[in-house]
């Protein structure tokens, strides 16, 4: 289902991630729920998360255990 806000993330997306990490990470899990409707809803949970975790993966990176912007 998507998520209002990111105290509505996972308990392990919000535990991680920078804020505008997890910005970055409901608004494409959101976008991703709406467009792939057509699915079941296993696999659209599923691809949405993965669409998200792309989006993050975009501008974040992982420098040992923290999410840090590409360009730093």
């Amino acid at each position: 289902m998507p998520y209002v806000s990111v105290e509505d993330l996972p308990p392990p997306i919000q535990a991680h991630l920078p804020l505008h990490a997890q910005n970055i990470y409901r608004s494409a899990f959101n976008n991703a729920w709406t467009e792939y409707a057509a699915r079941g809803p296993a696999e659209r949970e599923k691809t949405a998360h993965r669409v998200a975790w792309a989006a993050v993966k975009r501008i974040y990176r992982k420098r040992g255990d923290q999410w840090i912007p590409r360009d730093a």
